[in-house]
């Protein structure tokens, strides 16, 4: 009786990525990469070193079974559970935008600007990512971080508590400004609020928009800026004087939110700063 072929780790991954890239799914070979070696408890490097590693039936399909779902445009970071940012690996899920790298120079201008001991507010944070590297990178920070989603918040919690800063971030469930007392000030208030017109979601990729919360996607319909307006409208209260405020922003809606906060008498050195691509991404100003 002659034996069936023998289903190698590299020939597997071969295989997925092939079916990947024939529908169509962006970067099929790191898909395959990543949902292979989640399969195994390997990394990419060691499913390499193991390409000639025979697979059972059962890790086939496991696998067979991520892939399918992959091609249906799910995002990875949905497949695995978890997405790393920073090098901080964050549980993911429906409830959460799934980390961006642009995300992760939001933090870094953040970084630039808090003083020793700075009282620092996330709004929006959704699964707790700048919080989270926020407090995880400069334990002396005092991190504040709003979200108006219970599951989100839930999310955020759990990340929290994985990264051993449960304790040290104030975590507040609520819309924008809504659970921060009349007197509290910060030093920095930082946030990646939605910019994401639903009536216009040029730009915006099919799998984002059907796989991640429009909550954490989209604006007011027909206001880009009604995010930034939002925030806006509190931080004459309570960002402190010579404080910061950090955001991030997208095509379509940077020079409108870049306009609303020079309009914003409290404010000064309202600047736009652009990503690695030199798209203008990051918006900062300063309390007058």
């Amino acid at each position: 009786m002659t034996a069936g072929p023998v289903h190698t780790v590299l020939s597997v991954l071969r295989g997925a990525e092939s079916w990947l890239a024939a529908r169509g799914i962006d970067a099929p070979k790191r898909s395959a990469e990543l949902l292979l070696g989640h399969v195994l408890g390997l990394g990419r490097l060691q499913l390499y070193l193991q390409h000639d590693r025979p697979m059972a039936q059962a890790e086939r399909d496991a696998l067979r079974s991520l892939v399918a779902r992959r091609g249906q445009g799910e995002p990875v970071a949905h497949l695995l559970g978890s997405w790393s940012f920073r090098g901080h690996e964050l549980a993911v899920s429906s409830a959460v935008l799934i980390p961006r790298p642009e995300t992760e120079s939001l933090v870094s201008l953040v970084l630039e600007r808090a003083g020793q001991g700075a009282r620092v507010l996330d709004l929006g944070t959704g699964s707790g990512a700048i919080a989270i590297a926020l407090a995880v990178e400069r334990p002396d920070l005092r991190v504040t971080a709003v979200e108006v989603s219970r599951n989100a918040v839930a999310v955020a919690g759990a990340n929290a508590a994985r990264h051993g800063v449960a304790e040290r971030l104030d975590l507040r469930l609520g819309s924008w400004w809504e659970p921060i007392a009349a007197a509290e000030q910060f030093e920095i208030v930082v946030s990646n609020p939605p910019y994401i017109d639903p009536g216009a979601p040029d730009g915006l990729e099919p799998e984002v928009a059907r796989f991640e919360p429009p909550l954490a996607l989209y604006t007011a319909r027909g206001d880009v800026v009604s995010c930034y307006r939002a925030i806006a409208a509190g931080l004459a209260q309570h960002l402190a004087v010579g404080g910061w405020f950090c955001a991030e922003t997208g095509q379509g809606a940077a020079q409108p939110a870049l306009a609303l906060l020079q309009s914003e008498p409290a404010l000064a050195e309202v600047t736009l700063a652009n990503d690695e691509q030199g798209l203008g991404r990051y918006l900062l100003a300063r309390r007058a």
